[in-house]
């Protein structure tokens, strides 16, 4: 076992973390009894020298949080996108153990070969290629040794994080969030969970052949260890000098590839992260790592729908139906309309029926700047605590917003929306989603 996973590894990490957390916490103190601003710079630098080295959830959380931009300051998010998803890889004697013990001792001669260095490390678990016996490229999924404890450490650790947040910066309280991530950074650990959550999606995706779904060995897969057939592609970052038609392409395909099961199944991948899919050589899309996935209630679906039409013909009656819909309660007008200007930026390219990029300004940072706005205005007023299913669905639209900026795609977003939308049904979508979920034995998320 590495260091960094065993016992004194995660008392080390901790430690470190605690350290910054409690520095962070006398700096703010401070700067309240002196009135002086506080050094967001100073802080960020100093919280990512904390994470930047972690494998394992308290890095998962770090690369989500640095997708939310109304969590965080701007300093914060520009030092937590540092991370990277790929973590050091375990070694050989860990990867022999691990597949001995879900396996069996022969588990080698189960496969035709099985490589001995990681083809890609995460947060959770890291893949090894191999191939089948009826020579069928596969990827193997191993999870990190004593992930179940680390997740729940983990998940403490953050609580104490998020505390002190929240007593320094009172714009958005963190409360659902925590138990947003729990929820989610639980249901991971659960290899044969998300091997049923890659059978919906190749279901929902069964027409689109544009986006591809790998598929799942149940022979040769466990609780903590995942086959699946190899998809063959290069990441995102390889196509972004590729000429303007290929990058449309991609952005389109993306575009569906998220949002199909979200309008027509509730269905939500929470992770557009760069190393949970991969490019082919037309332009389609691999997609990958169904751990993190949010099904929402099809109210909630019915209500982003209802928002679009009031920010689109200027109705407050509906943006307020909508808002308290998803669970913001005892809205104010002036919370109303802080969170209609953050409903604006993100529907403003749905609106107009042209083609246009995803934002006409504000550079590769999406709604960095607007984020910004709306959390001075929200700490102005006392503060706010989204709906915990806000927390995936925020994270999918900018994350996907980022890429379609770096990908400098124009494309006509408002006629690609609304072929998803314009024969929506809250009913229909209701009986559709409650037919796959039993279909592949997935409960639908809290």
């Amino acid at each position: 076992m590495s260091d960094e996973n065993s016992l004194a590894g995660r008392v080390k990490r901790y430690a470190k973390v605690g350290a910054v957390a409690g520095g962070f916490a006398a700096r703010a103190a401070g700067n309240r009894m002196l009135g002086t601003a506080p050094d967001n710079a100073k802080n960020a630098a100093d919280l990512q020298a904390a994470l930047g080295g972690l494998k394992g959830p308290l890095m998962k959380v770090a690369q989500i949080l640095s997708t939310l931009p109304d969590m965080l300051p701007d300093d914060y998010m520009a030092e937590l996108a540092k991370l990277q998803a790929q973590a050091p890889a375990m070694g050989w004697s860990f990867v022999r153990r691990r597949m001995a013990g879900e396996l069996g001792a022969d588990w080698a001669s189960r496969y035709s070969s099985f490589e001995r260095q990681a083809a890609a490390a995460a947060s959770l678990g890291q893949v090894h290629r191999a191939v089948g016996l009826d020579d069928q490229p596969l990827a193997c999924k191993i999870q990190y040794p004593d992930m179940g404890s680390a997740v729940e450490a983990d998940l403490t650790q953050l609580k104490m994080v998020f505390s002190l947040y929240k007593r320094y910066d009172k714009a958005i309280d963190p409360s659902n969030i925590h138990s947003e991530l729990s929820e989610r950074l639980r249901e991971e650990l659960d290899y044969k969970r998300e091997a049923r959550n890659m059978g919906l999606f190749r279901y929902i995706h069964d027409k689109e052949a544009a986006v591809h779904v790998p598929v799942s060995l149940p022979e040769l897969s466990t609780a903590r260890l995942l086959t699946m057939t190899w998809m063959e592609g290069t990441p995102l970052m390889q196509w972004l000098e590729t000429d303007v038609a290929q990058r449309n392409q991609i952005a389109t395909n993306m575009f569906r590839a998220w949002y199909v099961p979200l309008y027509y199944y509730g269905v939500l991948h929470g992770d557009p992260h760069l190393g949970n899919y991969t490019v082919a050589d037309d332009c389609s899309l691999n997609l990958m790592d169904f751990g993190c996935i949010r099904v929402f209630r099809p109210e909630f679906i019915g209500a982003v729908i209802d928002l679009y039409h009031a920010i689109r013909d200027k109705d407050q009656a509906l943006a307020v139906h909508a808002y308290e819909t998803w669970g913001f309660q005892g809205l104010q007008k002036s919370v109303i309309d802080i969170l209609n200007q953050w409903a604006e930026f993100l529907y403003a390219p749905l609106l107009q029926d042209r083609v246009m990029p995803i934002q006409e300004t504000g550079g590769v940072s999406y709604g960095a700047g607007v984020a910004a706005k709306i959390h001075r205005e929200l700490r102005e007023i006392g503060g706010v605590m989204p709906p915990r299913e806000f927390v995936l669905m925020d994270r999918a639209a900018i994350g996907l917003g980022s890429v379609f900026t770096h990908l400098r795609a124009e494309i006509n977003w408002h006629r690609m929306f609304h072929e998803l939308i314009d024969d929506f049904d809250v009913d229909v979508l209701a009986k559709r989603q409650a037919a796959a979920l039993r279909k592949f034995d997935i409960p639908p998320s809290r």
